[in-house]
């Protein structure tokens, strides 16, 4: 069964460094911290409002956190909203791991058209950035893992104790907040290209917008009362929007420093596996196998290894609607095995 035709776009570029792109000093020997860089220029206007605006987006979550103790503390929850966040979690969490992240930053199968708007659509609803910028930040990550031009690694003030504590706040949370922008023409040209991805990336303001919408009117429609819709944009908005980021956040600065490294990666690429945040991840927290083997359409390739996005993506491929799938291959993996 199939509801259209795949789509036409190239493959995505490969998770090595650009020939303009910033290289790492060869006396970089993975322990210190990393070398100056060149002085930013000032910020101007444009760059000042994106750091307000991402300053919202973080604190915002926060702040409805501390609101929901309150309200918590008054008994002011209602089931509906649990059940709006599960689901409002799902599908935005699912955008990002299967739509983001294996589909278009690592090509890990190829999705008909409306299934890969969809997904790029439901990843845009986690208020993690546009499309194009995530795909692209995240292709930059790759081609310098844990080295001088990775965008957030935890070992960027060196790995003694006050560097790790330092580069653990940076790889969380602190390098959105950097004037260090990611170039979209040289790590995403080919979503530049692609006329669906674009419109989707351009609609991230209006995603953001309906992704709190959403919540809001289905607790007044359930409820009946504007209370309700309240109490359901604040658990299944704002508390939502913010476990997800910290989830993801989490990937970026925890599945590089605690957890297990059993599969072999590059040099300096210290991605581990870390075993508590793999349901709330949706599989992202096997990490380190992913670094192993970034095209593998699945994380978690051991017993036991509970990985919900390659569940989907091969429920997607039954269906007819993803293609050229690429599973783990047995000699693939017991070659990169340790």
């Amino acid at each position: 069964m199939s509801i259209g035709s795949t789509t036409s776009a190239a493959e995505p570029p490969s998770a090595v460094a650009p020939p303009n792109a910033v290289q790492s000093p060869e006396g970089y020997d993975g322990t210190g911290p990393f070398p100056a860089e060149v002085p930013t220029p000032p910020r101007n206007s444009g760059e000042r409002l994106y750091v307000a605006v991402t300053a919202a987006i973080v604190v915002l979550p926060f702040v409805a956190l501390g609101l929901a103790g309150w309200l918590l503390w008054g008994s002011l929850i209602h089931p509906a909203d649990i059940l709006l966040a599960l689901v409002l979690y799902t599908v935005t969490g699912l955008g990002v791991t299967v739509g983001f992240h294996r589909g278009l930053t690592h090509g890990s199968y190829r999705a008909v058209r409306p299934v890969r708007i969809a997904l790029a659509v439901a990843g845009s609803m986690s208020f993690q950035g546009d499309v194009i910028g995530w795909v692209a930040t995240h292709r930059r990550h790759h081609a310098f893992t844990d080295r001088p031009g990775d965008p957030h690694s935890p070992y960027r003030y060196g790995t003694h104790l006050r560097g790790q504590l330092r580069g653990l706040l940076h790889a969380h949370v602190g390098w959105l907040f950097r004037n260090d922008g990611t170039p979209a023409d040289r790590y995403a040209p080919d979503l530049l290209a692609d006329r669906d991805i674009s419109a989707v990336s351009r609609a991230f303001p209006a995603l953001c917008v309906l992704t709190l919408a959403l919540p809001f009117a289905a607790g007044w429609a359930i409820g009946g009362t504007w209370v309700h819709g309240l109490t359901a944009l604040l658990w299944a908005g704002l508390v939502r929007i913010a476990l997800l980021q910290h989830v993801t956040w989490s990937v970026n600065s925890l599945c590089h420093m605690i957890g297990e490294r059993p599969f072999r990666t590059r040099r300096h690429d210290r991605a581990t596996n870390l075993w508590p945040l793999a349901l709330l991840s949706f599989g992202e927290s096997w990490h380190n196998l992913h670094h192993a083997d970034p095209t593998c359409a699945r994380h978690g390739v051991d017993r036991g290894q509970v990985d919900p996005s390659a569940a989907v993506i091969r429920l997607l491929e039954r269906l007819g609607w993803v293609s050229e799938v690429r599973w783990p291959a047995p000699d693939r993996v017991a070659a990169r095995r340790l």
